[in-house]
């Protein structure tokens, strides 16, 4: 099995580090592509998951939706249209930011196949779990990812 480059990128002896576990690598790619925000990488403009763009927003928790508190400044919602998708639910449901991030995923993750994506906002935790799953294309097997977010305006 070939080593992937760890992130975040660090110098070892030898150059940039890297790592043999396939599974600890994706696990950092996902990582790295769900704490970057879009249009913050100048090599690739559309890198990162859209919902860190948003991070001070108002949150209306009851309808589970990020309202625009600048709409002098409507641009990134009109283009994403992002003010209307809905933090919980899956990549198989409409209109919500796990259709987005499944997106993210098959964009910049090929070693995965077979992906889905699926937010849950606990209310009294105000955090936003997430779960993506897939199939190793190397070596046929399922994967699991989750991780947790803090909700920005807590």
């Amino acid at each position: 099995m070939k080593n992937s480059i760890a992130i975040p990128l660090r110098i070892a002896n030898r150059g940039i580090a890297r790592t043999r576990d396939l599974r600890e690598s994706l696990d950092m790619s996902l990582q790295l592509l769900l704490t970057t925000s879009c249009y913050s990488c100048p090599a690739d403009p559309h890198f990162g998951f859209i919902l860190n763009n948003l991070r001070f927003e108002i949150f209306n928790e009851k309808e589970g939706v990020v309202y625009n508190s600048d709409w002098s400044r409507d641009d990134l919602g009109r283009i994403e249209d992002l003010y209307s998708k809905k933090i919980s639910g899956s990549s198989k449901n409409f209109n919500t930011f796990a259709v987005k991030l499944k997106e993210a995923v098959e964009t910049y993750e090929k070693r995965l196949g077979n992906v889905s994506a699926s937010m849950a906002y606990i209310m009294e935790e105000r955090s936003i779990y997430i779960t993506i799953k897939g199939i190793i294309l190397a070596t046929k097997e399922e994967y699991v990812f989750k991780t947790q977010f803090n909700v920005w305006n807590y």
